[in-house]
């Protein structure tokens, strides 16, 4: 039998010591496992077939080796490297330097604090002194993250003299915790102009109400308000109320806003 060419791939290491290194790692990885049968059962892989692996025998296909990462949570970087050094892609709220500082380093909020779903929200307006933009946005949970997205209103962006499709519309943020509730940052595509939210829920009957205030980074030289006091309405994931809710976005008038809405946003109140 002919010797194995002397043929080396990543980080300079040959197929042998690829293996290996698959191997050392997946040996790792399955060590928490408590059952070697219903690990491969999960993975849907061959048992025999996964010794193969745990031995140094042979590398899974590509699609076999993306389950396995996926499964574990880890990358395709076991190949080369050993589990110890290969570090966790952060994220840069849970970069080490930041961990401990902003937000604590969490974006994982519980549902009661701040629930998915549809949000109809209320401010007033930013450039119009006397109307009220209204909106809708949608908060969802993904990879243990709260995320808002979310589209500005046809007229408002008319209005400013702006494009109205979709793309120039939508805007997206991260929802952060805080010691008494939450606070997102949103931006719009490919722009740096970021705007700031921090809501506390409101104790009510319904509990379904959060106040609090938006910002927006502009200079102080531009005309127009930088902050003002918002309003977000919690109407779940009842399409029928979002559907509703979406027909009056837009600039409107104090009175053309809900009641409540209204007594929160204390229009006869300048905001401090």
């Amino acid at each position: 039998m002919l010797a194995e060419p002397l043929l080396t791939h990543g980080n300079g290491k040959s197929p042998s010591e690829l293996r290996q290194m698959f191997g050392q790692n997946l040996r790792t990885l399955a060590a928490d496992y408590p059952s070697v049968s219903k690990l491969c059962r999960d993975l849907g892989i061959n048992r025999t077939q996964f010794n193969r692996y745990l031995s140094g025998e042979s590398f899974p296909r590509p699609d076999v080796l993306y389950r396995i990462c996926e499964f574990f949570g880890t990358d395709a970087r076991i190949l080369l490297e050993p589990l110890a050094k290969i570090e966790p892609d952060h994220g840069i709220l849970n970069h080490p330097f930041l961990a401990d500082y902003v937000g604590s380093g969490m974006t994982d909020i519980p549902h009661d604090v701040f629930p998915d779903g549809f949000y109809q929200f209320s401010r007033r307006s930013f450039i119009e002194s006397d109307l009220i933009i209204t909106g809708l946005i949608y908060v969802f949970r993904q990879d243990d993250h709260c995320f808002i997205r979310a589209y500005e209103a046809k007229g408002a962006m008319k209005e400013q003299g702006l494009p109205t499709d979709s793309e120039t519309r939508e805007f997206r943020g991260v929802v952060l915790p805080q010691e008494d509730g939450v606070a997102a940052v949103l931006s719009h595509r490919r722009t740096m102009a970021t705007s700031f939210n921090y809501l506390s829920r409101v104790a009510s009957f319904q509990n379904h109400y959060w106040i609090g205030y938006a910002t927006r980074t502009v200079r102080e030289t531009v005309t127009g308000r930088r902050a003002a006091r918002l309003v977000y309405e919690h109407l779940g994931k009842d399409i029928g109320a979002a559907l509703k809710a979406a027909r009056t976005v837009g600039f409107r008038t104090p009175d053309e806003i809900p009641a409540y809405h209204r007594k929160l946003l204390q229009l006869g109140r300048p905001f401090a």
